[in-house]
């Protein structure tokens, strides 16, 4: 035995990311339906504290702060109800568009379960968005911290673009929630899993890309305060982003991840079955 070698190495191998993965997209495959589905509803709550904060940062700034700025501060605060979701260990849907596909590539799933999984998760997630959409409605303009001017005004820019620009956004967004996913998963600590998750959210609230979950929330306190913005929109809206989020976690991360991660001779491969190999070097590596 090598006694030189250090006992924990600095980081992780893309290899070793992709096990943890393929575990934990198995764990939530094979979890029931009720508890799948309290889990995701929960995820829907909780990321409602996204928007909330966002419309409390836009009340207060309203006329008092350059916009650039307004946009700065909305930004810093976007990633709360992710960092809930994500070290709450709740199911989401943006998530899942990676982690329920990794199986599927390894030959561990099969199309059934994952759409299952998806279909569970999607909707309860839409369900908390909502709740949460109809309480932040009630209780933010009665604690006099939202302006109810300020839902419509967010509803009504996430739903004006064509529905490209919302799909291409949409896929942004995925790509980057699926990142996430690989990302925490190579965090060795809960501060350094914290500071992935701020970066990447703030990333994904700074330009305004669209999230199919936290654009429920958004979109749906707009329709509920007013009729600005109406249930037609919202369709339209939730349409490409969910395709948008689907394709950008699916593809970007799922498919092209686990296609070289599978092949790292670092400290063993993915075999065909999604089982870990041991191997040496190939000398033709070497």
């Amino acid at each position: 035995m090598n006694t030189d070698l250090p006992s924990e190495e600095p980081k992780k191998s893309p290899n070793q990311i992709l096990r943890e993965e393929l575990h934990e997209g198995m764990e939530a495959l094979s979890r029931s339906s009720t508890r799948l589905f309290l889990s995701s509803i929960s995820a829907g709550l909780d990321l409602g504290f996204s928007f909330f904060l966002i419309a409390v940062v836009r009340t207060l700034a309203a006329d008092q702060v350059s916009p650039p700025v307004v946009e700065l501060w909305t930004a810093l605060v976007y990633p709360l109800g992710f960092i809930l979701v994500v070290m709450g260990r709740s199911e989401l849907f943006t998530e899942q568009t990676t982690l329920a596909i990794l199986p599927l590539l390894s030959g561990q799933a099969t199309w059934k379960m994952v759409m299952r999984l998806w279909g569970i998760v999607y909707i309860a997630n839409l369900l908390g968005a909502a709740i949460f959409a109809g309480i932040v409605v009630l209780v933010g303009p009665n604690l006099h911290v939202i302006d109810p001017q300020v839902f419509e005004e967010i509803a009504e820019k996430i739903v004006s673009y064509d529905w490209w620009v919302i799909l291409l956004s949409a896929t942004l967004a995925g790509w980057l929630m699926g990142l996430l996913s690989w990302l925490v998963v190579a965090g060795r600590d809960t501060i350094s899993q914290i500071v992935i998750v701020f970066l990447i959210t703030a990333t994904i609230g700074l330009g305004h890309l669209h999230h199919s979950i936290v654009g429920t929330v958004e979109v749906l306190a707009g329709i509920f305060q007013g009729d600005r913005t109406t249930f037609a929109d919202f369709a339209h809206f939730l349409l490409w982003t969910t395709l948008g989020n689907a394709f950008g976690g699916g593809f970007f991360v799922a498919v092209l991840k686990f296609g070289h991660a599978r092949k790292s001779r670092h400290d063993g491969s993915i075999d065909e079955d999604g089982n870990v190999a041991l191997h040496e070097t190939d000398k033709n590596d070497q």
